[in-house]
């Protein structure tokens, strides 16, 4: 992020007034100029559990996102800090520091839930922070995760109740990674009297128990979803106790020295894990996020929570990929015509100038396209690139031509000029003028060949000259005295050869003209084929590392059961592995069933670009 980029204290992204959320504007157009990938943290947690100073920690700042040190919660909504990675170059890190669940002042649980939700939908790793142990009680409080089903959808859409619960085991492909940070902990990570890691202890208190009955069901449910939602390995710090309770007031102006070491000792192992271990934001499909692609899922999440609809993956990332595509064509677009002006400005240019210019910021522009877009399935919008490319490309093959012909006409205007005085003269009228003519225009147009950069209507800007001068030659053939009728006839003859070789020159110039597109179109064509083919590799691969990571979070949660000797979960797990994998094979089969219609549609494209002419008349009845 560049250094006029730099965000030097938090804004609101979201609002949170009277219950109802609302996008700020101005967090969004900050974020449409960061077009580097971003790797977003959200912290939730209950309300006053001092989430807000591990995320300044996060910023390396002491100061920035409020601590409040009262009962009230002092962050409303959302509230964002981006600033440039610390370990990762050219990368933005979002801080999303989400207001705390369950403030009694607000007195509507609901919107606890949507913030919990932005807070997953947004992030690429979501901090869960809380204070004391990691109890029953704790788990419980943690009951949003189990709302997640009703308030998050994968597909469009309306599934049966089956395909509903088969969404449900695909979270875990599209979900942050979890990292659990309890607060104030003062009890020794032991279990059953052996020393345990922060991770244990975690995955300790998320275990299931056996069992069928109503309250086993109540205890398991919210466990059951962690493990189901989020992806293995989970992760957990446990902090002490800062410092002493009076100096808790005033935390953001402690030094470190009047911090517990302990405390600071594992905010820096959290802050380690978090620089070096949280993956840039991805959206389904596995593409990567941009600070301007995060700026408008913000926008789409929050729209449709307002709209009392529920927020769905599938349906965000069309309206994603139609928002960015329409702006990479727009951009490729004009690659191509800034590209393309430096060419203009020589006009008239030869066929081969314009058209390996034309090939290059064709190739230009599609790269660029390819670069910006994403989940063009249908074509649609390098198709749209296409054609405005090609609708540029005929308006600039007719001004060369028109400039062509202005200089040819002009050249030959000037050439002309002093036998065209004594033609005035009389100098042709009198006995042998009709050989002096000859001679005279024969000189000119030898002269005409030999200027150079007349362009691509040379030829058949001289061969509508020397047929308009036609009937002016025969005039002086016919009143030169000097000449028999027979000699006349010898002239005539030679003046339809002369005048039918200048025809055939202008029809090779226009062949050779034609071919050259011909040969441009076809480069052309094997270029764009060979990058939406990188493209559709690229788009597979970013598909299937998706499905690999949940995979082998599955592949984990079944080796725990199977330790556990939880069979039946252990087996449900087996067939989710099973049903992932099948779909990660067929995946690649899928993509091609819309690719290979794109490379039959742009080979159809080849000879009809060559019908240039007809495009002009389009455009000329457009003005």
């Amino acid at each position: 992020m560049s250094k006029a980029g730099l965000m030097s204290s938090p804004i609101c992204l979201v609002e949170n007034v009277n219950g109802s959320l609302c996008v700020c504007k101005d967090a969004v157009e900050f974020l449409s100029r960061i077009n580097e990938p971003v790797v977003v943290v959200s912290v939730v947690g209950l309300y006053r559990t001092g989430k807000s100073y591990l995320m300044n920690r996060l910023a390396g700042q002491q100061s920035g996102f409020a601590l409040g040190n009262t009962i009230e919660s002092k962050t409303k909504g959302i509230w964002m800090w981006c600033v440039p990675h610390p370990k990762k170059e050219g990368h933005t890190l979002v801080l999303l520091d989400t207001e705390g669940l369950g403030d009694v002042a607000k007195g509507d649980s609901k919107n606890d839930s949507w913030i919990f939700c932005l807070a997953v939908l947004l992030s690429s790793t979501l901090v869960y922070n809380s204070r004391g142990t990691i109890d029953n009680s704790a788990v419980e409080k943690l009951h949003y995760v189990v709302e997640l089903t009703e308030q998050i959808k994968i597909r469009s859409t309306e599934a049966a109740a089956d395909e509903e619960e088969e969404e449900d085991c695909k979270f875990v492909q599209f979900f942050p990674s979890f990292t659990w940070v309890v607060r104030d902990f003062t009890l020794e990570l032991e279990i059953n009297g052996k020393r345990v890691t922060e991770d244990d202890y975690l995955e300790f208190a998320l275990q299931l128990k056996k069992g069928i009955n109503k309250k086993v069901s109540d205890y398991n449910l919210p466990r059951q979803c962690i493990r189901n939602y989020f992806p293995s390995p989970r992760k957990c710090f446990v902090f002490p106790s800062p410092a002493s309770p009076q100096n808790m007031k005033c935390l953001e102006s402690l030094q470190e020295q009047d911090l517990v070491p302990d405390f600071l000792q594992v905010t820096g192992r959290f802050c380690d894990h978090i620089f070096h271990n949280s993956v840039v934001k991805t959206i389904k499909g596995g593409h990567r996020v941009t600070g301007k692609l995060l700026g408008h899922l913000v926008e789409i999440y929050v729209d449709t929570i307002k709209s009392g609809k529920v927020p769905c993956l599938e349906n965000a990332v069309v309206a994603l990929a139609n928002l960015e595509n329409k702006t990479a064509v727009q951009e490729a677009l004009k690659t191509y015509q800034t590209g393309m002006e430096k060419v203009k400005n020589k006009f008239p240019v030869g066929v081969d100038d314009i058209s390996s210019e034309h090939q290059k910021f064709s190739s230009l522009a599609i790269a660029e396209f390819m670069k910006c877009s994403f989940k063009d399935e249908k074509g649609e919008y390098i198709n749209k690139l296409r054609e405005g490319i090609d609708m540029h490309y005929a308006g600039l093959l007719e001004e060369n031509e028109m400039a062509s012909e202005r200089k040819c006409k002009d050249l030959l205007k000037n050439l002309f000029s002093d036998m065209n005085k004594r033609l005035q003269d009389g100098v042709y009228s009198q006995s042998g003028g009709y050989n002096l003519y000859k001679r005279d225009r024969d000189a000119i147009v030898e002269q005409y060949r030999r200027e150079p950069n007349k362009g691509v209507s040379a030829e058949a800007v001289l061969n509508e000259f020397l047929n308009e001068r036609g009937p002016e030659a025969n005039s002086i053939l016919h009143m030169d005295t000097k000449l028999t009728e027979n000699d006349r006839k010898i002239e005539e003859e030679q003046e339809r050869n002369a005048l039918l070789k200048q025809q055939l020159k202008e029809e090779e110039e226009k062949r050779i003209e034609n071919e050259r597109k011909m040969q441009t179109e076809k480069e052309r064509q094997e270029d764009q084929i060979r990058q939406m083919q990188e493209k559709f590799n690229q788009e597979l691969q970013q598909q299937q590392q998706e499905m690999d990571r949940a995979i082998e979070s599955k592949m984990m949660e079944r080796e725990e059961m199977i330790k556990k000797d939880m069979k039946e979960k252990a087996d449900l797990l087996n067939e989710e592995i099973t049903n992932l994998k099948k779909e990660k094979e067929s995946s690649g089969g899928f993509m091609k069933e819309y690719l290979m219609p794109l490379i039959g549609a742009a080979a159809e494209i080849l000879p009809t670009f060559l019908n240039y002419k007809v495009m002009m008349k389009g455009l000329k009845n457009v003005k």
